[in-house]
This record gives structure tokens, C-alpha cells and sequence, in this order.
């Protein structure tokens, strides 16, 4: 029996997909196992490209696993991206720690941004405004669960809607 092009991922189809993401060494870094499966718009951009694009042509029930280099993952570490802050800018009761994350505003643009302590020092605090998993290869196992075609709305809004009935 022949799938139909509605059981296919395609671009604008809403995907239903259980993963389990594994580091370089075999370490889970994330799963939806205990969660239930990621909801995305396929095509949108929102998981990583190299996953994205090995997903085209998948059907419900089928399992691969992908191996997503950093180039289609999130990028290479960029070493622009450490800044040197003042300890004085932190507060005084923060046992300050490398890896620690802390939520920042950037001072140019307002965006609220994820910076982790790469490493205190004597003069300071050096911040790392790299994602967590720049620079690593990442390896994915992953089972689609469903496959529909997004709605109008959905589309419009760029996310999936939770409770949207599939009939």
C-alpha cells in the first residue's frame, strides 16, 4: 500500500517527530522520550537545517538515524562571540561558575540573549554568547510520528497550533 502525499513530509506539512539527540561521545543531550513527540512546520526553519533537510520524503512510522554537522547545526564556535564583563556587573551573592547561563539584554539591539561564564578571571568575567552547542556534531535518532498539512492559520502564525483536529 502506497503512502499518501499527506503522510509524506513535505514543505508546509506539520510534523510529529520523537528524537533522541546524542553528542560527539554518545551522550543524550535531549529526547522526547517521557515528552511526546516535537511539533514544527516542516520547511520554516525551526529545527536545525542538516535535520530539516534530511527529513524530506519521510513517512509516518519511519525511523533513521542523522548525524548533523556544526555548518547545519548551529555553526562553528565564533571567538568574537566572548566578552570580558566586569565582576562588579554581576550581583555580589552569584557564586560565579564555569557554565553557568545567564539571560542578558544586549545593550545595542534589546534582544534578551543566553550567555554562559567561559571562565572568571582576576579582572573579570568571561562570557560565552556562543549557543551551548556550537561546534558540535550532532546525532540524531529519530521516529516520525505524524504528518499533516499545516492550516492556513498555522502558516500564517509560523508555529503549529496545539489541539488542531486533524479531520
Amino acid at each position: 500500500m502506497m503512502a499518501s502525499q499527506k503522510d509524506v513530509i513535505a514543505e508546509n506539512q506539520v510534523v510529529s517527530l520523537h528524537y533522541t539527540l546524542r553528542d560527539e561521545d554518545g551522550d543524550v543531550i535531549d529526547t522526547s522520550d517521557g515528552r511526546g513527540p516535537l511539533q514544527f512546520i516542516q520547511g520554516a526553519g525551526q529545527i536545525v537545517p542538516g535535520l530539516e533537510e534530511s527529513l524530506y520524503g519521510m513517512q509516518v512510522g519511519d525511523e533513521k538515524q542523522v548525524t548533523v554537522a556544526p555548518d547545519k547545526a548551529y555553526g562553528e564556535v565564533d571567538p568574537d562571540a566572548f566578552q570580558l564583563v566586569p565582576r562588579d556587573r554581576f550581583p555580589d551573592d552569584i557564586e560565579l561558575e564555569e557554565g553557568m547561563g545567564f539571560r542578558m539584554r544586549d545593550g545595542d539591539t534589546g534582544e534578551v540573549v543566553v550567555a554562559y561564564v567561559a571562565e572568571v578571571r582576576p579582572k573579570g568575567v568571561l562570557l560565552d554568547l556562543n549557543h551551548p552547542l556550537a561546534g558540535e556534531t550532532l546525532d540524531f535518532q529519530v521516529r516520525v510520528e505524524d504528518v499533516r498539512p499545516a492550516t492556513d492559520e498555522e502558516l500564517a502564525h509560523g508555529h503549529v497550533h496545539q489541539g488542531q483536529d486533524d479531520h
